[in-house]
């Protein structure tokens, strides 16, 4: 089953046990995956019974389906027990390299659009697909730097994979707003070239701002509130889209459980008026 077209949040050990006191109306929590990759103790316990009332997507952050080599053998092996295990809804990964040879770095970088990447990413996706048994969401990245090589836009490169491998999109608003503000482009132009049909999943997380002389720097940190220009993004989104699966991303400076039910309450108002513009329409 697919991820309700809801929203959910990002699961957090120390919000364990409001969730389990107060069982919210949310769609679905997600994790990453990496996380999870021990074969027991607290995080299990607290995941299976998670698992019980909720709908679940995986997160990964290690895959490094950008980088020069495969996919590690041994890092998909234990993903394919963790799909087998919880069985989730979701799973995505990022347009992004985070290793070389044995070198593995704790980020998630760049590479060039060419035809040359483009094939790389595809045999990679494709590999994942198989090994894993499932339909992998690949998730558009925040940017700092563009390279001269590129010969393709993002949104281009991105169609494109999912063309090719039949994988599905996660389209992360704050990505978008993030990478155009750094590069000084239209986010709305962006959006309006992004295929919003492969799309299983939005995420909508927080940044920070470094005012430099060109201009604002703005980082994708997950440290903060959705900022008002973001929503305004994923209003026009799901105006054009539908309802979509939507995940409030926080990773640090976590706040309380209410703080994030609180986004989270801000995204299901916006569906639902989706819901009810598309049902009229129809």
């Amino acid at each position: 089953m697919p991820l309700p077209n809801a929203p959910g949040l990002g699961f957090k050990p120390e919000h364990f046990a409001a969730i389990r006191d107060t069982r919210p109306q949310l769609g679905f929590f997600e994790v990453h995956a990496e996380n999870y990759m021990g074969a027991g103790g607290p995080p299990h316990r607290q995941l299976t019974a998670l698992r019980q009332d909720y709908a679940l997507s995986l997160h990964g952050v290690g895959l490094s389906i950008g980088g020069p080599d495969r996919p590690d053998a041994g890092h998909l092996a234990r993903l394919r027990d963790l799909i087998t295990r919880y069985q989730p809804a979701s799973f995505s990964e990022h347009l992004a390299w985070s290793s070389h040879e044995t070198d593995y770095l704790n980020d998630l970088l760049p590479l060039p659009y060419t035809a040359e990447t483009l094939q790389l990413v595809c045999d990679h996706v494709d590999e994942v697909q198989s090994t894993l048994g499932c339909r992998l969401l690949l998730e558009n990245p925040s940017t700092y730097v563009l390279f001269e090589q590129s010969t393709l836009s993002e949104t281009e490169f991105l169609a494109e994979i999912a063309r090719r491998t039949g994988c599905g999109l996660l389209l992360d608003v704050n990505n978008v707003f993030v990478s155009c503000t750094n590069h000084r482009t239209d986010p709305q132009n962006w959006l309006a070239a992004f295929p919003l049909a492969a799309v299983g999943e939005v995420h909508l997380g927080g940044h920070a701002t470094e005012a430099l002389p060109s201009g604002p720097l703005l980082i994708d940190d997950h440290g903060s509130p959705v900022a008002d220009p973001v929503w305004d993004l994923y209003h026009q989104t799901i105006a054009r889209a539908g309802a979509l699966p939507t995940l409030i991303e926080w990773d640090n400076d976590v706040p309380e459980f209410s703080i994030l039910l609180a986004e989270a309450a801000r995204a299901a108002a916006i569906l639902t008026r989706a819901e009810v513009h598309h049902a009229h329409a129809c």
